[in-house]
């Protein structure tokens, strides 16, 4: 049973490679109906006065990826900022600079999934309200795709929104390295790793880009 909570000496002992590790035999244990029992009341309980999370994940709003869930992590554990299509923006990116450079996390993972939404819409030039806008993030994911997919190009077909689903997660990557120097510094010198990878909806899998 998980309880103790992560304290700055276990996260100061903690690195970028390590923490990667970590997040991917928690999806083992999910997967494999495994996770860890947790005792939530200790979790709040010594949480209360600080946080020292390992990770911050940037996930697309789909309820059928808890990021926590699906990577086994307990109260305390990770930063979770959520949008729909999983991309950055400025507020974003903010959060991602206060959890790494201020909190002292250790990983950046861009986290899309199989058949987003978002990226379906994107595909399709959807356009509605604030979700233009929205879409418009997800949009050089698309023109890539196209470049690089044969048969149609459009949600219809399952490789092209496989493969948008994809270069969405590098170009977020690279957009993240771009427009953070922050970020960029701390990666560079070996502070923290950005990394990216795809959740499959039909097996609960991460798998890494």
């Amino acid at each position: 049973m998980k309880n103790i909570a992560i304290t700055k000496e276990i996260q100061d002992g903690l690195s970028p490679s390590s923490v990667l590790s970590d997040l991917l035999a928690g999806n083992q244990r999910f997967i494999s109906g495994n996770s860890e029992e947790l005792d939530n009341a200790a979790l709040i309980s010594q949480t209360t006065g600080g946080q020292f999370p390992k990770a911050v994940v940037l996930s697309c709003i789909d309820s059928r990826v808890p990021v926590e869930t699906v990577l086994d992590q307990a109260i305390g554990d990770i930063f979770v900022a959520r949008v729909a299509g999983n991309f950055e923006n400025e507020d974003i990116l903010g959060s991602m600079e206060y959890s790494c450079k201020v909190a002292g996390s250790k990983l950046v993972l861009v986290l899309g999934h199989q058949a987003c939404g978002a990226v379906k819409a994107a595909c399709d030039g959807v356009e509605l309200g604030n979700i233009t806008h929205l879409l418009s993030n997800i949009l050089p994911a698309v023109k890539q795709s196209a470049d690089e997919v044969d048969g149609a190009l459009d949600s219809s077909n399952s490789a092209f929104v496989a493969k948008t689903v994809e270069n969405n997660v590098k170009l977020t990557m690279d957009r993240i390295r771009e427009r953070s120097p922050i970020l960029k510094e701390m990666e560079d010198n070996g502070e923290i790793k950005i990394v990216g990878g795809v959740y499959s909806l039909e097996t609960g899998k991460v798998e890494m880009l």
